[in-house]
């Protein structure tokens, strides 16, 4: 069973109509997937706003209906591009014997040492992973501890991430995760001092071939 539930009704109501359906606090959805034949579905909007929060698009929903169960992730939203109002969903409906890919938001935790010491900064590559899993191991997120990260260099690759054997990475293995960069302060005092020492060395003028031949 799913974490979310959410209970329909049949829709009957297609097309432009569907803004009846909308004035009365209703949205038309659509369930779909490899063993299911699409079917047209409304629920109440408040219901659906919460478990669209809650879920997000990487937690499973059950949606009830007829006496029928489909668990889903929430694919498409379409929401009104000035109020922000949930207009229609595409729900997909797994299978759970078979594996999905779906992208994960990054969550980085602890605190690295090289920036508690103000030794650097911490510069985020990817915030999202791209996983290959059954349905039943998904995840909201990937939480990614970074509290080994002592120093200006230091970093996290995707090739460094263990999520278990029931998990499969799909991005490339060298993408950066996180990294531990030297601040622009410190970079400046680098390069001014880099600046002085080469100013402050003697001009070497060469007599030339010529003349050591000469001598």
């Amino acid at each position: 069973m799913a974490d979310y539930v959410i209970e329909a009704q049949p829709r009957a109501v297609v097309g432009k109509k569907v803004g009846q359906l909308r004035t009365q606090g209703i949205v038309p959805i659509v369930v779909y997937g490899p063993r299911v034949e699409p079917v047209n579905l409304q629920v109440p909007y408040r219901p659906l706003e919460v478990a669209l929060m809650k879920a997000g698009g990487t937690s499973l929903i059950d949606i009830t209906s007829d006496g029928k169960t489909h668990t889903v992730l929430a694919r498409e939203v379409q929401r009104d591009v000035l109020r922000g109002k949930i207009l229609h969903v595409d729900f997909f409906a797994v299978d759970m014997s078979a594996k999905i890919r779906i992208d994960v938001f990054i969550h980085l935790t602890g605190e690295s040492p090289a920036v508690a010491a103000s030794k650097g900064i911490l510069v985020q590559g990817a915030t999202n992973l791209t996983i290959e899993t059954l349905p039943s191991n998904l995840r909201q997120q990937i939480s990614v501890d970074i509290s080994g990260l002592a120093e200006i260099g230091d970093a996290i690759h995707a090739r460094d991430l263990n999520l278990g054997d029931d998990i499969t990475i799909i991005n490339d293995p060298e993408e950066l995760i996180v990294r531990i960069s030297q601040t622009s302060a410190a970079r400046s005092e680098e390069e001014e001092a880099a600046d002085a020492a080469t100013a402050a060395e003697p001009e070497v003028i060469g007599r030339g071939k010529k003349d050591e031949e000469e001598d």
